[in-house]
Formats: structure tokens, sequence, C-alpha cells
């Protein structure tokens, strides 16, 4: 059996997230932004807990359409709360379609949000070499970095720990451990 990162413990939605998606570098717009909104609502719960509701947050916020989600009006936003399939923080919700809108402004910037948020990498990831999981930074400079930036361009809830785990779900980062199956291979 190939040793993986503790994290994920047994449960299998979890195990198959560590083994197929964290840490893989995202490149695509939309997989940026949902990565980028189910991190904002997973703060203050645990991962597993969102991670068990991404197929419903698929279906509500339109399959993390930016464009719709940014044109999204008070009824919808009552609709959203009354989705007992999601979690139902009118802060985070209207959040999102904040978040929509500035996500938006920044693709027109930069021609991608992918070209803007890899900016902050350099365009590349960033490889770390922990034996741990004590080791794993809850951020860093970078995360830092990116936080402040994201904030000035008017989104919320992206404190530098929320976006340090964007960036290792999203492959900017591997925090893979070194003796993980996983390291070297979202390193090719």
């Amino acid at each position: 059996m190939s040793e993986r990162c503790s994290w994920c413990g047994s449960d299998p939605l979890y195990v198959a997230y560590h083994d197929q998606e964290w840490g893989v570098p995202v490149t695509d717009d939309q997989m940026q932004f949902e990565f980028l909104i189910l991190e904002t609502f997973q703060a203050g719960l645990s991962w597993i807990t969102v991670l068990r509701k991404r197929e419903y947050f698929r279906e509500a916020f339109d399959h993390f359409d930016a464009e719709k989600i940014a044109r999204y009006d008070e009824r919808k936003i009552e609709e959203l709360m009354q989705n007992e399939r999601i979690i139902r923080n009118r802060l985070k919700i209207r959040a999102t379609v904040s978040n929509a809108q500035a996500f938006l402004k920044i693709r027109e910037e930069f021609g991608s949000f992918c070209n803007y948020i890899w900016g902050f990498t350099g365009g590349s990831p960033l490889i770390n070499q922990h034996a741990s999981i004590k080791y794993v930074p809850p951020m860093s400079v970078e995360s830092d970095a990116l936080s402040k930036d994201l904030k000035k361009r008017g989104f919320k809830f992206v404190g530098s720990t929320v976006v340090y785990a964007h960036m290792q779900a999203t492959g900017m980062v591997n925090d893979h451990l070194v003796s993980c199956f996983r390291h070297k291979e979202v390193q090719r």
C-alpha cells in the first residue's frame, strides 16, 4: 500500500480527493474559482464538511460560473439561504457574489485569473520538502501577499490561511509530505 499524507485519514471521499486532486496544478479559471469559493465556505469548518457538499454547491451555484454568480440578486441569495444541502451562511453567500465580480475584473485585467494568481508563485508550483505534517505551515509569504492583493481587489473571506489552503489544493504549492506517493507525482 502506498503511503499518503495522514490528514486525509481513511474516509473514501477524502482519500480520493487527496489521491486525485489535492496539489495538482490547476490552470483552468473555472476550477480556480470553484476551489477559491469552496475554500471561503470552509473558513471555520473542516474541509471534509465542504467536500461532502461539493456537488450540492456546484448545483446551487450554477457550476461555479462566475458570470452568472456575479449577477445574483437578493431573491437568489434568499433561495440559497433556504438550500439545506449547502452551508447556509449569509455573509459567505454574499461574499461569493462579490468575489465573482472581483474575479471577473481580474480576468479582464490579466487575460485570465490563472495568469494573475500564478504570478504570486512565479508561474510555477512552490515545492516543499516536509517530512511531517507538523512542519506544514498554515500560511506563507506568498499567501500573505496574495491575500492582501485579493482583499484590495474586493475579495472577502480570503485571509492568508484560507489562501494558503487554496494554494495547496490547486497545486500552487506542493505540500504533500516527501513520504507521500503523490509528492513526486504532482510535480510531473
